[in-house]
């Protein structure tokens, strides 16, 4: 008899509340449940520089239990590879860090090939030989879509990383890339949040023309004479901040960066002390 979560696609769920529904342990990223038989798999996007990762023919290439030197077809690795055969259920998982560190149910997933051999680095730096299980959702359903927050939350993580590498370790992880057509390819998902004209068109008459933060003349003219400025809100949108001409600057593509790559304090006081004594 088969188990049923009743747990749908993108739905989250805490560790505990997970440990609880499929009688497993609290760790890990491979968890064997003797008494729902069942292995359940997870994947931290943010914490390994080369993540599991998705095809573009819906195939998920998992990475291996196995932290330190050359992975063998043991423990979970061979109750995966062996799945088919014994009929086992595996279920997958995901967690992006984010605003919330619950886990996400991607689905039920079957072996697509046979298990393939890769190398990666281990814990410690040194490369290894890793398993790797093309895995498929059994519904046949593409990879399932993912926040653009949390999917940027991720990014930023795995830059960091890889901005710690030195230049040989950076050259041979390159390298070892995987040649096949393992690309990642994920449908992203975004909440929109619309700028009334009105308030974009008032900022940028404001300006006259120049940056309001550098306060320099805008770098081009548009094809129909206009200054070319980018109209930023001083207290993000997505971070409740108003669409309004007091909450708005007219800049210029480099500080407009700089304002969403920095948004350094004093820089926010500049801005919203001008557009304050210039706002309807």
């Amino acid at each position: 008899m088969t188990f049923q979560p009743n747990l749908a696609p993108g739905q989250r769920i805490s560790n505990q509340d997970l440990c609880d529904l499929f009688l497993c342990g609290p760790q890990g990223g491979m968890r064997k449940s003797n008494r729902r038989n069942c292995l359940v798999l997870f994947t931290d996007h943010a914490k390994s520089l080369y993540d599991d990762r998705w095809d573009e023919n819906g195939i998920l290439h998992y990475t291996g239990m196995g932290l330190i030197g050359d992975q063998t077809l043991s423990r979970s690795n061979k109750t995966l590879a062996e799945s088919p055969m014994t009929g086992i259920q595996v279920f997958y998982f995901e967690r992006f860090t984010g605003k919330s560190t619950d886990y996400i149910f991607v689905g039920e997933v079957e072996l697509a090939d046979s298990p393939y051999k890769e190398v990666q680095p281990d814990t410690e730096g040194n490369y290894r030989s890793v398993w790797v299980f093309p895995l498929k959702l059994i519904t046949g359903a593409p990879a399932p879509e993912i926040q653009v927050d949390e999917l940027s939350v991720t990014l930023i993580a795995r830059q960091k990383a890889a901005k710690a590498l030195s230049d040989q370790d950076l050259t041979r992880r390159l390298r070892n890339r995987p040649k096949s057509s393992a690309r990642t390819d994920r449908s992203v998902c975004s909440v929109q949040h619309p700028r009334d004209p009105l308030v974009v068109e008032f900022a940028l008459r404001r300006a006259q023309g120049c940056c309001e933060l550098c306060e320099q003349p805008a770098p081009f003219l548009k094809p129909g004479g206009e200054p070319y400025l980018e109209v930023h809100h001083i207290e993000w949108l997505s971070e409740g901040g108003r669409d309004t001409t007091d909450n708005v600057a007219a800049l210029c593509p480099n500080c407009h960066r700089q304002m969403h790559s920095l948004n350094k304090a004093g820089d926010r006081k500049k801005l919203q002390r001008s557009a304050s004594q210039k706002s309807l």
